[in-house]
Order: structure tokens, then C-alpha cells, then sequence
């Protein structure tokens, strides 16, 4: 009997673990390719890093000048959830998110640059991809640092405005459960404004457009259900399903009963409406013409 196929089989690739650890460097060298040249991308024109700088800044300063300016008088009882008043600045800082997200994309457009992307990576799932976990990796960063100061000047602000705790107000620390899940969640939040803003900016292209999406997603709704005062029902509705007000449920830490959708779930929404804004725009990215 031949000893051929024994050897044939001898010499064969295995289609096992071993084989596929042989096959996996290729993808991920791709991968990390276009991590590399999405990242020279942001760390080679000013603006990002300055728009991150701002984030910071304005978001702890904001959050600071709302703790200076909310006093509780002696002999009155003051409702106030201290850790959702110090991380009031989130509600700013995320409009500097949001623009520069979309810059990340949508300024490749505007130069033409975009054309140049996709010929040296013609997997634009793969283009996208890498600018969701930069973009939001590095609002991670900024998001930590911002909520990180905007506690701390709560935390030494506060006291000094009648939030003692004499008066049933602990001061500010991450030791307290529904503060640390309030600061863990507020950085989430500004990380997934940045892959909604993302997802935007990549289906509508233009700059403009995008921004101007974005805010109106964030800014209007909060208005329009405060203009429903009128009709629980619809209220409700509003400020449980959309992306400002459900996604800033995370950093309540008092009247939780009261509120329209629970802290975690709220942030489920939001991660929802940025998911759904990327599908969509990976989607138009890979069906129109760059």
C-alpha cells in the first residue's frame, strides 16, 4: 500500500487552533494598520487635541460655577441631588464632544481626503471602526479628567453654600455607590454622544448638517418636554426614550423612584440611538461613492 497519502496528510495545513492562530496576524496587522493611520490622522492637526483640552475645561468649569451658585439657607430644606448638580457641566461639554466627532469624519469630506482613506483601506467598515474606538477611546480620557474635576470642585464648593453634613449632606466621594456609578456612567454618556455625533456626521457628510443634527437631537427634545407639562403621558414618553434626557438619568443618585426610566437604562437608550447612528452610516459609508 502507498505511503503517499499518509504523507500528503503529514504535510497538509491543519484546519484546527493552530491553523487558525496562522491566519489571524493577517487581519489583525489590517487592523492595526488602519488604527495607525486613523490615529496619525488625530494626532497630527491641532484640533482635536484642543477640543478635547476644552471639553475638560469647560465642563469642570460649568459644573463648578452651578455648585457656586446654588445655596442652601439655614432653616430650609434644599432637594438637591449634590452629585448631579456638580456634574452639571456634562450638558455643555458634550456639544464640544459632539463636534469633534464629527469633525473626525466629516472633515475628510470637505478636503477630499476621505477618497484617499478608502483607496488605502477599501474596507470601510474597518475605516469607521477604527475612528469609533479613537475618537470615543480618547473622549474616555477627557471625559474621565472632566468629571473628575468637576466632582472635585463640588466636593469643596458645596459645603461652603450650606451642603454640610449636618444638614444630611455627605460630601462628595467616589466611596459612595450612586456617586461612583453617576461619574462612571457621566463618562460613558460623553463616550457615547461622541459615537452618536459619529455615526451622524458619517451619514450626512456635511459638517453643518451634522452639528446641527446632533444638537437638535440633545437640546430640543429636553424642551419639548418641558413644554408638555400638560400631558404626564407624553412627557414621560419623551424623556424616557430620548438620547439627552434618558442618557442623563445615569447621574441621578437621589429621587430614583421618580424618575422616567431607570439610571442604567436611561444609558441604554442612548447607547440605542448610537448604534443605531452608526449602522446607519456604516451602511451609506459602504453604498455611496466617497
Amino acid at each position: 500500500m502507498s505511503r503517499a497519502p499518509a504523507a500528503h496528510m503529514r504535510h497538509a495545513p491543519r484546519a484546527g487552533p493552530a491553523g487558525m492562530r496562522r491566519a489571524l496576524p493577517a487581519g489583525w496587522a489590517d487592523r492595526r494598520g488602519t488604527l495607525h493611520a486613523e490615529w496619525t490622522k488625530l494626532r497630527t492637526v491641532a484640533g482635536p487635541a484642543w477640543l478635547l483640552a476644552a471639553t475638560a475645561a469647560a465642563t469642570v468649569a460649568v459644573s463648578a460655577g452651578a455648585a457656586a451658585g446654588t445655596r442652601c439657607p439655614a432653616g430650609i430644606a434644599c432637594p438637591v441631588d449634590t452629585t448631579k448638580l456638580s456634574l452639571t457641566g456634562i450638558e455643555f461639554g458634550q456639544a464640544i464632544v459632539a463636534i469633534l466627532a464629527v469633525l473626525a469624519i466629516s472633515s475628510e469630506y470637505s478636503t477630499g481626503m476621505i477618497r484617499t482613506t478608502l483607496t488605502a483601506t477599501p474596507r470601510r467598515s474597518a475605516v469607521l471602526a477604527a475612528k469609533a474606538a479613537l475618537v470615543s477611546g480618547l473622549v474616555l480620557v477627557a471625559g474621565t479628567i472632566a468629571v473628575g474635576g468637576s466632582l472635585l470642585a463640588g466636593r469643596l464648593i458645596l459645603p461652603g453654600n450650606g451642603f454640610t453634613a449636618s444638614r444630611g449632606f455627605a460630601p462628595l466621594s467616589l466611596a459612595h455607590g450612586p456617586t461612583l456609578r453617576a461619574a462612571a456612567g457621566s463618562v460613558l454618556y460623553l463616550a457615547l454622544i461622541a459615537l452618536l455625533s459619529l455615526g451622524v456626521a458619517t451619514a450626512v457628510r456635511d459638517s453643518a448638517v451634522a452639528v446641527g443634527t446632533v444638537l437638535g437631537l440633545l437640546y430640543v427634545f429636553p424642551i419639548v418636554a418641558a413644554s408638555m407639562a400638560g400631558d404626564p403621558r407624553w412627557q414621560h414618553r419623551i424623556e424616557a426614550y430620548t438620547p439627552m434626557n434618558a442618557g442623563l438619568t445615569i447621574q441621578a443618585t437621589t429621587g430614583l423612584h421618580g424618575l422616567p426610566i431607570s439610571p442604567w437604562e436611561g444609558l441604554g437608550v442612548l447607547a440605542g440611538w448610537a448604534a443605531a447612528a452608526l449602522i446607519a452610516g456604516g451602511l451609506l459609508l459602504r453604498l455611496r461613492d466617497a
